[in-house]
Order: structure tokens, then C-alpha cells, then sequence
């Protein structure tokens, strides 16, 4: 699985529900400038369908034109083996415990009769983190509509700088991503809910969405985002933890880069928008940032 520790949840729905209508792709790139030096700012999906592959004459120049990319993890420059070592220790409950427990006599009954619609025992997954069940569902959800992670823009962006010998900056580490998951512990039944309720109609919850991250439309992903981060709590916690905590970090490390070389910043869109979002960090911090058309 070599993606899904680094989804979120709500993006994951959002990647997965979407890209299941032919749109002609356009997303919106940004350019951040101080100083006479310009970077570029895009938002990324992570899974795809073949309608996906290959990046926009627009993205090739600007990854050509910057010094640097910068993702949120390279998870091209990890191996199936390292990541399986590096990820078990976090999907795996403490000794002693089971999923059963840490879930609602409820949730525990939906996603077993999820699982057995599938033929799948919950048996399987005893002795693993609520949060991974709820990716292998994910993982079920996309699979099945057809998309894979080898479309996503991300990894293709990865695979081009790569050609270009570009230096690949990370702003993460695969521990600091798992560690998202653990963060949300608290909020299993909530989260495996959530998952639940949204993987039962992609097109009642999604269609739109589609249509807006291939047009560049952020004001309908500003939509998106309000209903993925409610004011409950675990939309709350989720936005803390999963894009403001992580915004503000990703932010206090790129300002000093940004104003002496030019970098490529591809990261989850869903990091972009809203006022805690890197366009608005950037804006704050004395960049212009503009849409490039």
C-alpha cells in the first residue's frame, strides 16, 4: 500500500469519488514570488484512473524552471520492504487489545457486515488500528471504480523531476504521516462512520468536486472542504491535525527557501485553500501568489 499512509481520509474520498467523470483537466497552478524569485504552488491528487497520465505542458515548465520540488513525502524513494517494516509498528494495536474494542458495538457491526458483503472476515484485521481498516476500505472503494495510485499527479510530478534530476525536498517522513493516524485514535467510531456514510453514494457527495479540482475551481473546493470539516469534533480534530498543524509547519519551513531559489510545491489540494491554507500563509508572510491561467 504504497499511498495510502499518506492519505488522509477525507482527501482519499475526495481523490477516489471524483475522477470517475471524463473532464478536461486544467488544475490550477500558482506562482509564489518575494524578491524577484518565483516558485509555483500546486494542489495534487494522489490516486487517478489513465485518463490522468502525464503532466500539462504548464506543470513540466514550471517543475523545468524550479530549482527544487517539494512534496510531502517521496514514496518513490522508499521500497515495498522498507515501507512495510518502517508502517507495521503503527497499524498494529497494543498487544492485548483488538478492534472489537476499540469500537462501538455499532460501528464494529457495520464494518463487519461491510467486510462480509465482500468476503472479507473481520477476523483479518483483530489485532489492527481502526484507522487501517478504514484505508483497506478506501483501498476497496477506489479499486473497484477503477483508479490506481500510478495516475496520481503526485507521484507523476515525483517521476518527472526525477528525469530532470531534480533534488526532491520532503516535508514529511513516513513516521510523521503515520503519526496523523494515531493522532485520530481517539475519533475511531467517528472516522470509520464517516468513511462509511461517504463510500455508499461517491456521486451524491463528490460528482462536483471532480469537476472543480480539473477546472482550477477552488471556490467549489472551499465548498468541499466546509463539509469535510465540520464543526464536529471530529472535523475539528481532523482539520487541526490532518491540514492546519501541518500547514503552518510546511509553511515555516519553505518561507526562508522560497526567497533565495525556486522551488515546485506539490502537495494534497486540500492544503491550499481556506485562511489556515498555504495561498493565504504565503500571501501573510509578504509573497504575491497568482493563478496562473
Amino acid at each position: 500500500m504504497p499511498h495510502l499512509t499518506r492519505l488522509t481520509l477525507l482527501f482519499f474520498v475526495l481523490v477516489v469519488s471524483l475522477l470517475s467523470h471524463p473532464v478536461t483537466a486544467k488544475p490550477a497552478l500558482w506562482s509564489v514570488e518575494k524578491n524577484g524569485v518565483t516558485s509555483y504552488l500546486f494542489g495534487t491528487v494522489h490516486v487517478g484512473d489513465a485518463s490522468m497520465e502525464g503532466l500539462d505542458k504548464r506543470l513540466k515548465t514550471a517543475i523545468a524552471n524550479s530549482q527544487t520540488v517539494v512534496v510531502e513525502l517521496n514514496t518513490k524513494a522508499i521500497t515495498a520492504a522498507q515501507l512495510q517494516r518502517r508502517t507495521l509498528p503503527f497499524m498494529l494495536l497494543e498487544q492485548g487489545q483488538t478492534l472489537k474494542a476499540n469500537l462501538t458495538p455499532e460501528t464494529y457491526k457495520q464494518v463487519e457486515q461491510y467486510l462480509s458483503a465482500r468476503d472479507i472476515k473481520i477476523e483479518l484485521f483483530n489485532h489492527y488500528q481502526p484507522w487501517f481498516v478504514m484505508l483497506t476500505i478506501l483501498q476497496l472503494e477506489y479499486t473497484k471504480a477503477g483508479f490506481g495510485e500510478e495516475f496520481g499527479i503526485d507521484g507523476q510530478v515525483i517521476e518527472y523531476a526525477t528525469q530532470l534530476n531534480k533534488p526532491i525536498m520532503e516535508l514529511e517522513s513516513l513516521e510523521q504521516q503515520l503519526t496523523i493516524f494515531t493522532a485520530l485514535s481517539t475519533q475511531s467510531d467517528a472516522m470509520i462512520t464517516d468513511a462509511l456514510k461517504q463510500v455508499k453514494d461517491f456521486d451524491r457527495y463528490f460528482t462536483t468536486m471532480l469537476t472543480a479540482w480539473k477546472k482550477g475551481d477552488y471556490q467549489q473546493l472551499n465548498v468541499f472542504y466546509d463539509m469535510s470539516f465540520d464543526d464536529t469534533k471530529y472535523g475539528q480534530q481532523a482539520e487541526q491535525v490532518m491540514l492546519i498543524q501541518r500547514n503552518n509547519a510546511w509553511v515555516k519551513t519553505l518561507t526562508p527557501k522560497l526567497v533565495n531559489n525556486a522551488h515546485f510545491i506539490a502537495v494534497g489540494a486540500l492544503h491550499l485553500p481556506r485562511e489556515h491554507g498555504l495561498i493565504s500563509q504565503f500571501q501573510s508572510q509578504g509573497f504575491k501568489v497568482q493563478r496562473i491561467h
